[in-house]
């Protein structure tokens, strides 16, 4: 980014401070995990700040050995802008053309918010895509993103939690039971470092998500907002995460479940594409040209890896089934963090029963008929 810095002189972890240049504060809100700011610059651009919430000990960085791989602005036609940003006191500056995520825009009911955001989602699925292509670095392994360590930390219990979260670990052993949250444990394990005939570990955001998703206002790029959370690990980590967001959001959006079960009035919601549609869009496009993805794409080598070959025009490989547990994984740590930087609330007891139907299942109703 160049040009003279709109938020010099200001202090992010207190908001404290001038703003320098004519951009002006639009949207704030934010966790203990994360803060978000955002801004509008007199050319109707934004530039999104993220950084620590008052809960986490640290500043949030992107790993630079990691960014320095990410494919830069022309690598993917129609795909979205890996938008690492730039360093500014304790977060991430990114540039976007939107003001709003893709997450605020599923809760408008209007026709042309639900196209918005499936069209967001074609566009994150071409840049995950070619992240998912580029060849790790030499040298140590890169580390999981940091949303799989905290899960495995919280399920695995060997660190010390916060008094939310070690109530919430306690009622999960006695409604999971055991067996549940070593099923957990396992897929995690996998997600880190995949197992099989040639399987391998591919860079990854981390965390694909309908809210790091920024469409444009009026024109320019969807963004897909990229950095601290980059990692390395088993692709369907990625693609279960955007998943396991949809998701959730069809079981705990009122609007959502009034407008796909038959439990509204008629119209209620109207405009708004089912999450399963938004799934098949977002996992169709990912794997366009693999012909059926789950019985060619997801082991058409016998593999069932998700090596992402490209060879006389496939898609990426992957593995459907794995998919599903990795959106698993996405709905437990967004608890988990729930518990951890925000504050008890009896709604994770629901979600502690939601996500014992989801181990179950194995995350089937993130992986769309018609992809598997």
């Amino acid at each position: 980014m160049t040009g003279t810095d709109p938020l010099a002189g200001m202090d992010p972890l207190t908001g404290a401070g001038p703003l320098t240049g004519a951009a002006v504060l639009v949207a704030e809100h934010g966790t203990g995990l994360q803060a978000t700011r955002v801004y509008e610059e007199p050319d109707g651009g934004f530039l999104w700040w993220h950084g620590p919430g008052h809960r986490y000990a640290g500043p949030l960085r992107a790993p630079g050995r990691l960014v320095a791989l990410v494919p830069g602005e022309e690598a993917v036609v129609g795909g979205a802008l890996l938008s690492t940003g730039q360093t500014h006191g304790s977060g991430l500056l990114h540039r976007a053309a939107g003001s709003a995520s893709a997450a605020a825009w599923l809760r408008d009911p209007r026709p042309q918010a639900g196209r918005l955001v499936a069209h967001s989602l074609t566009a994150a699925a071409r840049a995950l895509r070619a992240l998912h292509g580029v060849p790790l670095p030499q040298g140590p392994a890169p580390a999981p993103p940091p949303g799989l360590r905290r899960l495995r930390e919280w399920a695995s219990g060997t660190v010390p939690l916060a008094p939310a979260a070690e109530r919430l670990r306690r009622h999960a052993l006695e409604v999971w039971g055991g067996a549940r949250t070593a099923r957990l444990l396992d897929w995690a394990d996998d997600a880190e470092r995949p197992t099989g005939v040639g399987a391998s570990a591919v860079l990854l955001h981390g965390w694909a998500s309908t809210g790091a998703l920024v469409p444009p206002r009026s024109r320019g790029r969807v963004a897909l907002l990229t950095g601290h959370d980059l990692g390395a690990g088993r692709r369907e980590l990625d693609l279960g995460w955007m998943l396991g967001d949809l998701v959730e959001l069809a079981w705990s959006s009122p609007l959502y479940r009034a407008a796909h079960d038959g439990a509204g009035a008629p119209g209620e919601g109207a405009g708004l594409p089912s999450a399963a549609v938004l799934q098949h869009v977002f996992l169709g496009v990912y794997g366009e040209g693999t012909g059926s993805t789950g019985s060619s794409g997801g082991g058409g080598d016998g593999d069932g890896c998700g090596r992402g070959d490209r060879a006389g025009g496939r898609g990426p490989v992957y593995d459907p089934a794995a998919v599903g547990r990795c959106a698993v994984l996405r709905v437990v740590t967004h608890m988990r963090d729930f518990a951890t930087y925000c504050e008890w609330s009896d709604e994770l007891l629901d979600y502690l029963a939601f996500t014992a139907e989801l181990i179950d299942e194995e995350g089937r109703r993130a992986v769309p008929r018609g992809v598997s």
